[in-house]
């Protein structure tokens, strides 16, 4: 009998990254022109080449189904999840330039997954709505598909940090625009109030509030490696002021914004930074090609440990070769006890260090990255070592 499944939305397995048996991915950008975001001839040759091989069946999930049907709130992690086994290995296969693909979605809700199994191989074939079948395959399709198609993780869980998780590489925001006073005198300053505020705007009108920068240390080495300011909301520009101050120095106006946005109450002395242009990229989970280890910095936030869905700081950034998408594995060392088979005193060992959780990198600056804890076992905490899957 024909097994068919269905999952829940949310992640299933700590080891699920996306899905990869007979790969299927496509190129679109955000203004529907496929042709900002080329594939090669070599490129589209390989990942047919993978889709035709598939993958082998100890890839397979021990209980993956024989058909599932996409639905709404599915993600390609979930699903990857639910066929494989180690999935972060299939870019490897695949070989294809992941930088110039914008929205891996190729698979919609009401599709069907079917699991095809011969000479020791694996390949999906998706079937549509009016029962058609065909098999995965790469190819490019103009559009937006991020409106229909499934992403290939939850992408609200990390989407209000792109803007809110910074590392500034120096002390920057020192030399920011900064509040310098308050309407009749407030102390504290809430969603649509005004703010007065003195520095270079340059052309921006919407700005990031941030409070002093603090720096981030490596738990190893002591160096700092950047600094990280408490996001605080955002705020637009209302009126221009006088910088010059006129006849008098006195006479000098600062510039007037209202609070659009507020994470935590606003106080003078706090800095600004414009927004950046926002990011529209669907993330491709994937190992890191190279062999890489670090240690957690920090959690992000006041807290002192993490579990799952939190944000975590990393040690190690893009000179060290991390990128948006790469996934990471987390691992806990092995307790220090005595060994008293052989004598009452016993002898010192130390147990071997465990994996127990996954990491995704989500931003990358040169020294450092933020991750998303996908699934642990245990808190995570400063010092926590990671490396690749």
């Amino acid at each position: 009998m024909t097994r068919s499944h269905r999952i829940a939305p949310s992640f299933p397995r700590a080891a699920a990254i996306t899905l990869a048996l007979g790969v299927c991915f496509g190129a679109a950008t955000a203004n529907a022109q496929a042709g900002n975001y080329p594939i090669t001839p070599k490129q589209r040759s390989t990942a047919h080449q993978v889709a035709e091989a598939g993958v082998p069946l100890s890839e397979l999930s021990p209980n993956a189904p024989d058909s599932y049907t996409v639905k709404t709130g599915d993600t390609l992690w979930a699903i990857s999840g639910l066929f494989l086994t180690s999935p972060w290995r299939w870019p490897e296969l695949w070989g294809m330039n992941l930088d110039q693909i914008r929205n891996p979605h190729l698979i919609y809700p009401g599709q069907i997954l079917y699991l095809d199994k011969a000479n020791g191989r694996a390949r999906l074939r998706v079937g549509g709505g009016e029962g058609g079948v065909v098999k995965l395959s790469p190819r490019v399709r103009e559009g937006d598909l991020s409106r229909d198609g499934i992403p290939a993780i939850a992408l609200n869980l990390i989407e209000p940090f792109l803007n809110e998780a910074v590392i500034f590489e120096t002390n920057e925001l020192a030399k920011a625009p900064r509040v310098v006073a308050t309407p009749e005198g407030r102390v504290l300053l809430a969603r649509g109030d005004k703010a007065y505020v003195r520095g270079d705007l340059g052309q921006a009108r919407n700005f990031r509030l941030f409070r002093e920068p603090q720096p981030l240390r490596d738990p190893a080495t002591n160096e700092v490696l950047g600094y990280e300011a408490v996001y605080l909301g955002t705020a637009e520009l209302s009126r221009k002021g006088d910088a010059s101050g006129g006849a008098k120095p006195e006479d000098i106006v600062p510039d007037t914004f209202i609070l659009t946005n507020i994470r935590q109450e606003v106080r003078v002395g706090d800095r600004l930074s414009p927004v950046p242009p926002r990011e529209f990229q669907n993330y491709v989970p994937r190992a890191p090609q190279s062999p890489i280890s670090g240690q957690i910095v920090s959690v992000y936030g006041e807290a002192v440990a993490a579990g799952q869905n939190q944000i975590v700081a990393l040690n190690k950034g893009a000179r060290d070769g991390l990128e948006k998408g790469h996934v990471l594995a987390l691992w806990k060392d092995g307790i220090r006890t005595l060994d008293k088979t052989e004598s009452a005193k016993g002898e010192p060992i130390k147990l071997p260090d465990e994996r127990h959780g996954f990491l995704f990198v989500f931003r990358v600056f040169d020294r450092m990255s933020y991750a998303l804890i996908l699934s642990v076992q245990e808190p995570v905490r400063r010092g926590d070592r990671f490396t690749q899957p």
